[in-house]
């Protein structure tokens, strides 16, 4: 099965997101222990468009920025350095109190410390992505866009981007774009508004052509059951997560692709790491295997971005997961959250296991 991509485009890729800046320790540290840190842009869906555009596929960030920040500025450059081109309004920061980009705040965790991350999002100008400050017209009808990735973190973050992502939803599917929905629960975001956002998740679930999310995305999201209980460890729950995905296809029938990471956390830095796609009436599965890790934040985003890529360029679905699976274990050993493929060799050799020195 292939899914079936608009031919004449101007971008492969595009993404709405909110960006902002990480705030890690040196060295593997908790934050509360260090006094010196590294500071770098990021959003969980750039982070997924990395894959492709590190590949040389043409992506385009749709994002809001603080006008005239310096922080502003940093996010343009890194976005520009990963290859990829960024529309977005300039929002007046209106003050000391005013708005800002999110700040994000991780211990990566080593050994028995488990990672602990602290998101400061008051004031976040990604909170004002509003629909009417992009041309929808032009984006997706008259420059074309093959996939737009969609996110349940930027859908849940205010009333506005709740509408923005719908209304991308609708423009996509008008002009023939392929719709990716991650679902991405977050409680925080729900807190209160468990209606409101079920309506918005579920109108965009019933366009979507691909849908990605864990066993808690598909419950609380979508009023899907989750997984049967199985036995001990991922890998023996793997039927009750098909049983959950197969609810999932009879909920959302248009959708062609539905997918779930597997991951077992041995400590730290060593996890079982493992993926299940459904294609059409395919089922294609990666048992969990043992992968290093240096920073597990942004593998998840780096499956999705593998998974993307392989679409993207028309392979068949096995390759789908693995080179999604492949991207996910690429994006932890990096102390950027976002995988960066040197080259599509760079992500094969992770998927055979092959470690070993390149001259």
């Amino acid at each position: 099965m292939k899914i079936e991509l608009r031919k004449n485009f101007k971008y492969a890729l595009v993404v709405p997101t909110s960006m902002g800046v990480r705030i890690a320790p040196a060295n593997g540290q908790p934050v509360h222990c260090s006094n010196t840190f590294v500071m770098q842009a990021t959003s969980a869906e750039s982070n997924v468009a990395s894959v492709a555009s590190y590949l040389g596929l043409p992506v385009k960030i749709l994002t809001t920025f603080v006008k005239d920040s310096p922080i502003a500025q940093i996010i343009k450059d890194n976005l520009a350095s990963r290859h990829m081109t960024c529309e977005g309004k300039e929002v007046e920061q209106g003050g000391p109190w005013g708005y800002r980009h999110q700040i994000n705040i991780a211990d990566s965790g080593c050994g028995s410390r488990g990672p602990r991350v602290w998101n400061d999002r008051a004031g976040e100008v990604g909170r004002t992505l509003n629909v009417k400050d992009f041309d929808l017209g032009r984006i997706f009808g008259e420059e074309g866009v093959q996939i737009v990735h969609l996110s349940g973190l930027v859908g849940a973050l205010s009333p506005d981007t709740g509408t923005f992502c719908l209304e991308l939803a609708r423009a996509a599917k008008k002009h023939a774009t392929r719709i990716c929905f991650d679902l991405n629960y977050r409680a925080s975001f729900w807190k209160k508004r468990e209606k409101e956002l079920r309506g918005v998740f579920a109108e965009i679930a019933s366009v979507s052509d691909i849908l990605v999310g864990n066993e808690e995305d598909f419950q609380l999201c979508l009023g899907i059951e989750g997984p049967e209980a199985g036995g001990k460890g991922v890998a023996a729950r793997i039927e009750g997560f098909k049983g959950m995905i197969g609810r999932a296809q009879k909920a959302f029938p248009n959708a062609s692709a539905f997918a779930t990471t597997l991951r077992e956390v041995i400590s730290t830095n060593q996890h079982l790491w493992g993926a299940i796609l459904a294609a059409g009436d395919e089922w294609h599965v990666v048992e969990p295997r043992e992968i290093g890790v240096l920073d597990r934040i942004g593998g998840g985003d780096g499956f999705v971005g593998g998974m993307l890529y392989a679409i993207l360029k028309g392979w068949e679905p096995q390759k789908w997961i693995q080179f999604g699976w492949a991207s996910g274990a690429l994006a932890t050993t990096l102390l950027t959250d976002y995988a960066q493929p040197a080259d599509e060799e760079q992500v094969w050799s992770i998927w055979q296991g092959n470690a070993r020195v390149k001259r």
